[in-house]
C-alpha cells in the first residue's frame, strides 16, 4: 500500500435513524467504520445539494444504507494511502455519485474509504473547494448542456428552470458564456443574481408551472434544462420549437408528466434524460474538463456560501425551505 495510516477516529455528520427528522449529530468514529475500498482519502470539501437536504431532514428516503450513515453526495480531499495504481499518495481527488450518500457513506466526514473506479482527478485549474462549489450541480449542468449540443437547439433562447438553484445557476451561466441567449425561470424573485450569472431574461416560475395550455403549443424555446420536472416539464415539451431539445435533469416540481407524442412527430422535440449518478468514467472526465475551461473565479464566487459540518442541518431546512441560491460548499476540516 503507499501512503501513510489514516488517523484511528474519523469525524463525521450522521444520521442516526431512518424516518423523518431523524436525529442527525457530529460525532467521532472508528476508522473500522468506514466501508472497504481501495482509495483512502483526507476530506477537505464536500457541498450541499438537494439530496443531500432531504437525507438530513428525512423528507424523502434517500439513504438507503444502514442507519446510522454519513450522507454527502459529493467530496474532495487528498489521497492518504492507495492500493489503485491510478492514485497515488498526495493526488487530489473528486467523487459525485455512484450512490454516494445513499447507498455508501458519504462525504460530511473528514475521512472516506473508496473505490478508485468512481474517482476523478480534480482539474489542475481548479482547487478542492472550487470542485465542491461546482460539485453535483454544476457536473450536472454540464451534463444537460453537453445533451442539448448532440441533441440538437431550435431557434430561440434557451429556458432554465429552477434557475437559482444549484443545478440552474450553472446551467444559466455555463450556457451563457457558450453564447446561447438564455432566459431563467425561477419562483425567487432572486433577478440580479441570474442577470450577474448572463440570464437576458427571466419569467415568473407560474409561467411554465401551469402545466401544458395544449397539446402543442407556440413554440418560445429553442432547447430547455429542466430540474423541475411535473407540470413544468408538460409545459416545456409543447412550447420547444423544431428539433429542439429538453435536458431532464430535476424533479423538485413532480415526478409526474402528461404530454402527447405531437412535439415528438410533427416538431422532432428530443426529451433527454440526464444521469449524473452512473455516468461512465470518460464521460465525467471530459465533463470536467470542460467545466475547469468555463468557470472562473468570478462565477465561483458569486455561486458559493460557506458552512461546515457542525451547521449543516440547518444550511439543509433552508434549501428545502427555498431560502439559499446558487451553491453551499461544507468544510470538511474540524
Amino acid at each position: 500500500m503507499v501512503g501513510a495510516d489514516l488517523p484511528d477516529m474519523v469525524t463525521a455528520l450522521l444520521v442516526q435513524e431512518k424516518g423523518k427528522n431523524p436525529r442527525v449529530s457530529l460525532e467521532r468514529i472508528p476508522l473500522s467504520h468506514l466501508p472497504d475500498g481501495d482509495v483512502e482519502v483526507r476530506l477537505d470539501w464536500s457541498s450541499l445539494n438537494y439530496k443531500d437536504a432531504l437525507a438530513l431532514t428525512g423528507r424523502s428516503p434517500i439513504i438507503r444504507g444502514d442507519f446510522p450513515f454519513i450522507p454527502g453526495i459529493d467530496l474532495a480531499g487528498k489521497v492518504t494511502a492507495s492500493r489503485d495504481d491510478r492514485f497515488r499518495e498526495g493526488d487530489r481527488v473528486l467523487q459525485t455519485g455512484w450512490g454516494l450518500g445513499e447507498t455508501r457513506f458519504g462525504g460530511f466526514a473528514t475521512n472516506a474509504r473508496l473505490l478508485g473506479d468512481h474517482l476523478v482527478h480534480v482539474p489542475d485549474s481548479l482547487s478542492m473547494r472550487d470542485a465542491m462549489v461546482i460539485g453535483t450541480a454544476g457536473f450536472t449542468a454540464m451534463l444537460s448542456v453537453q445533451a442539448l449540443e448532440k441533441g440538437g437547439i431550435a431557434s430561440g433562447p434557451i429556458v432554465v428552470t429552477g434557475a437559482s438553484g444549484g443545478v440552474g445557476s450553472f446551467a444559466v451561466a455555463l450556457l451563457s458564456r457558450l453564447g446561447h441567449e438564455v432566459v431563467a425561470s425561477t419562483g425567487s424573485g432572486e433577478s440580479s443574481y441570474l442577470r450577474l450569472l448572463g440570464a437576458g431574461a427571466i419569467i415568473p416560475r407560474s409561467d411554465l408551472g401551469g402545466g401544458a395550455r395544449r397539446a402543442l403549443d407556440s413554440a418560445k424555446w429553442g432547447g430547455a434544462v429542466d430540474s423541475v420536472g411535473g407540470t413544468t416539464l408538460e409545459a416545456l415539451i409543447s412550447q420547444v420549437g423544431v428539433r429542439g431539445s429538453i435536458a431532464a435533469c430535476g424533479l423538485a416540481g413532480g415526478t409526474n408528466v402528461s404530454t402527447t407524442v405531437f412535439p415528438f412527430i410533427l416538431r422532432g422535440v428530443s426529451l433527454l434524460g440526464i444521469d449524473s449518478n452512473t455516468c461512465p468514467a470518460e464521460m465525467r472526465v471530459a465533463a470536467w474538463d470542460r467545466l475547469a475551461d468555463l468557470v472562473d473565479a468570478d462565477l465561483l464566487d458569486l455561486l458559493a456560501t460557506e458552512t461546515d459540518l457542525e451547521h449543516l442541518h440547518g444550511e439543509a431546512v433552508s434549501l428545502l425551505e427555498g431560502r439559499k441560491q446558487g451553491r453551499t460548499v461544507v468544510r470538511c476540516r474540524v
